[in-house]
């Protein structure tokens, strides 16, 4: 009895520990289906920014530009506050340079005076001052020349920027004039054909104008063939003698004589007296 209740003790115990094991594989491969799906949405997701980015790269220059621009804003800010604190210690070596040269001239004056123990006491916050122009000196310098090299970095880098993309520019321009040419190619293949599939079309043109161009050298014929030369050529004689009559009239309105034609040759020998 006392074994048998032993076992009933134990085997409770052991169907706890199987079935919490149980649950914690159960857990395990669900954890790792999430992680398969997590990796494969990723990856998903990967390809699908990848192939915007591969058909639009002048959205990803803008995005350089605009990160670029952000990073130079930030930087620009450090810059200027670098020079407010070199605007500062300025400020404070030109005062205290000032305050200097004023507390030598009252130690002097006191000491000439007799007054030994305020010229001391000048002279010891001379002293001071002094201490404290050197550091403000020394700080003022070292400001300076760390705005100097940060101002001059900050100008490679923008230049270093725009060199890439000026060269990023012209690469995008020459891929688009090759893809232009390309899609050109492609366009031309796939309409390509012979000059003898359009023998019928072209023999119907061709047969079009040898008609239209016998009729109009038709017309032409006839209408050359009905113009009278014989009275065209007396009416163009007539508008010349006219014209010499209205001439010799004029002349003689003003007292000069007109000149006698000279004939050519052709015209006198066919006006002139036949021998």
């Amino acid at each position: 009895m006392r074994v048998g209740d032993s076992r009933r003790r134990i085997e409770p115990k052991d169907a706890c520990k199987r079935i919490v094991e149980n649950e914690s594989r159960k857990g395990v491969r669900i954890m790792a289906v999430f992680a398969r799906l997590g990796r494969l949405f990723r990856g998903l997701l990967g390809l699908f920014i990848s192939g915007i980015e591969e058909r639009n790269p002048e959205a990803l220059m803008e995005d350089a530009r605009q990160v670029f621009r952000d990073k130079m804003a930030q930087y620009n800010s450090a810059l200027a506050r670098m020079a407010g604190i070199a605007e500062r210690l300025k400020s404070q070596v030109k005062a205290k340079s000032v305050r200097a040269q004023d507390l030598e001239r009252r130690i002097l004056a006191n000491h000439h005076a007799g007054n030994l123990e305020l010229a001391g006491s000048l002279a010891r916050e001379l002293q001071e001052l002094k201490a404290d122009l050197t550091t403000d000196t020394q700080e003022l310098s070292e400001t300076e020349e760390a705005y100097q090299a940060n101002l001059r970095q900050a100008k490679v880098a923008q230049k270093e920027f725009e060199d890439k993309v000026r060269k990023l520019e012209k690469q995008l321009s020459h891929v688009k004039i090759k893809e232009a040419q390309a899609e050109a190619a492609a366009a031309l293949g796939s309409t390509a054909f012979k000059i003898g599939d359009l023998g019928d079309t072209m023999k119907a043109v061709e047969e079009i104008l040898a008609k239209r161009y016998e009729q109009s050298a038709g017309k032409a014929r006839v209408a050359k063939d009905l113009v009278n030369l014989d009275a065209v050529e007396e009416k163009e004689n007539e508008r010349k003698a006219l014209e010499q009559v209205a001439l010799a009239d004029f002349l003689a309105s003003q007292g000069i004589q007109a000149a006698t034609p000279v004939e050519t040759p052709e015209a006198a020998k066919e006006i002139g007296p036949k021998n």
